[in-house]
């Protein structure tokens, strides 16, 4: 107001505050009338083929937290044909897509020369199967249907959480049971699969919370409960491998099956990294909206040591049954019944959470 008297005209020595006055009050309540007029339109979810990549956030549709507005609902079918648009959400959701396709495949082959139904040591190869393709997705699902709403935002990515504890399970018993050395086996086989459980459910628990109570104020306190168990879980799981690989004489070094165990630890440890550092994004920032984000190269890099390991696990089955017959006995079905267990103690963590995310925002809208 001191800047408009400043400009005002003088009449007979006074202000014409009352034509001041009237403009002001126009001009305001003209915005106000165009605001509440885009209001349903900035409540409604963006459609990704009417925006540039100039204009979407790093995260496309983010869920609409601490509003006083109730978000416009899209049906179950639009975030579903978004899987054919172009959105920043688009390469993880169609990396992990072609990877379960591709494993499925992979199975309908594989059960025609393996009896999974009668053989009693393809029981772990079943399951190392079943839980890549169960946590490639539910990646899926969480990252193409997350934006429905706050809540299904937090549940579809519990689910995902479930999916990474079963996928952990899977591999540490797929090490264990497949490529493990008898000296190495010796050492850790009254200890390895219990820990394996433990840390795969701490795993989920940890991203769960994490994901419910922290946000980006609290980045470290965030990824101390989601990597920690995380990174315990992957170096107890691969320590077999990486026992062979430094331990295998000479004479077996050309073994394809410890090439593609080789193959599956670089392309971990890459996606690792990407993981934890946001790269390439602070070299080309507003550059990577859609291609070039560090967790699409995390997601590319996880599939493809998935698709190693299943090889790698599936040429071990075939080559070294003497070996893991003799240590292993008739433990499947133990194994079998453990998986159970940390698939019901995981699902179980997730729907805990879900109905705590549940009556919090039952609370925030009363």
């Amino acid at each position: 107001m001191r800047g408009l008297f400043k400009q005002v005209v003088l009449r007979g020595g006074e202000p014409r505050f009352g034509c001041i006055m009237a403009t002001v009050i126009t001009e305001k309540l003209s915005r106000l009338f165009i605001n509440v007029r885009q209001v349903p339109q900035l409540l409604a979810p963006i459609s990704p083929s009417t925006v540039s990549s100039s204009e979407v956030p790093k995260v496309f549709w983010k869920p609409y937290i601490h509003t006083g507005y109730r978000p416009v609902q899209q049906t179950w079918c639009y975030y579903f044909s978004t899987l054919f648009q172009q959105h920043n959400e688009a390469i993880n959701v169609w990396t992990h897509l072609v990877a379960a396709l591709i494993l499925l495949l992979r199975f309908q082959q594989l059960s025609q020369r393996v009896d999974f139904g009668q053989d009693l040591h393809a029981q772990p190869l079943l399951i190392i199967i079943v839980a890549s393709i169960t946590y490639l997705t539910f990646s899926t699902l969480a990252h193409l249907l997350q934006a429905k709403s706050e809540f299904w935002h937090y549940s579809f990515f519990f689910m995902d959480y479930v999916g990474v504890a079963i996928y952990q399970y899977g591999s540490a018993l797929g090490h264990y049971y497949y490529a493990i050395e008898p000296s190495w086996h010796e050492k850790i086989k009254g200890f390895y699969m219990p820990a394996a459980v433990l840390l795969a459910w701490l795993s989920c628990a940890g991203s769960c919370y994490a994901k419910y109570r922290y946000h980006q104020s609290a980045r470290l306190l965030s990824r101390l409960c989601q990597e920690l168990p995380s990174g315990l879980a992957y170096m107890l799981d691969i320590s077999p491998v990486v026992h062979r690989i430094y331990t295998v004489p000479p004479s077996e070094r050309a073994d394809p099956a410890l090439l593609y165990h080789k193959c599956q630890v670089l392309f971990f440890l890459i996606g690792a990294f990407f993981f934890s550092h946001p790269y390439p994004e602070k070299w080309f920032p507003g550059k990577c909206h859609f291609f070039g984000q560090s967790h699409q190269i995390f997601h590319v890099c996880l599939v493809l040591c998935t698709l190693a390991q299943i090889e790698a696990v599936v040429l071990d089955y075939e080559s070294r049954r003497q070996i893991y017959s003799t240590l292993q006995g008739d433990l499947a079905h133990n194994f079998s019944a453990l998986c159970l267990f940390t698939v019901t103690c995981s699902v179980l963590t997730a729907a805990y959470m879900a109905r705590k995310v549940k009556n919090k925002l039952s609370f925030k809208e009363e």
